[in-house]
């Protein structure tokens, strides 16, 4: 089983600590990456990339210097192998205009509010990953502990009826 990558986009680095944190229940079934900037974030794709993972889910803040959240994200959406990848933009500063964008151009999943709520940001990030999970694995037993296990139940179900 190929692990999973989180990979959180932050340039406040109280807030990426606080994010990182708040994902801890999810770190035995995929890797969480932290990137202060859109080029650290590139880094870790590529790095990904080279080494055969997936980037299941991106977190990413919208105002940071350089490029703006919005603008990698819809970058990203551009790019064939981040088709499936989930995306949520986490912001207290993106304006309407930009996060029309986002949902228009970057296939945006959710939109979180600055400040969170860490029940809230788990159980958005439990049912991104739960949705990444199954278009994308065909073994979804690894998952059933930590992210939505009565779907996955469901899913494993009706996939053996299928086959």
């Amino acid at each position: 089983m190929k692990k999973l990558i989180v990979l959180c986009v932050e340039d406040e680095a109280e807030v990426r600590d606080a994010v990182i944190r708040d994902l801890a229940p999810f770190k035995s079934t995929v890797r969480i990456e932290a990137a202060e900037s859109v080029d650290d974030a590139n880094t870790v794709l590529e790095d990904a990339k080279a080494t055969d993972q997936d980037i299941a889910l991106i977190l990413c803040d919208h105002l940071m210097p350089g490029t703006h959240g919005v603008d990698f994200l819809i970058k990203l959406q551009g790019e064939p192998e981040y088709k499936l990848t989930r995306k949520v933009l986490i912001t207290g500063q993106a304006g309407l205009e930009d996060t029309v964008r986002a949902v228009n151009e970057a296939e945006l999943h959710h939109y979180i509010a600055k400040p969170w709520k860490a029940d809230t940001l788990q159980e958005v990030v439990r049912t991104q990953l739960t949705e990444y999970v199954l278009k994308t694995q065909d073994d979804l037993t690894p998952y059933v502990a930590t992210l939505d296990g009565a779907r996955l139940l469901e899913a494993i179900a009706s996939r053996g009826r299928d086959a």
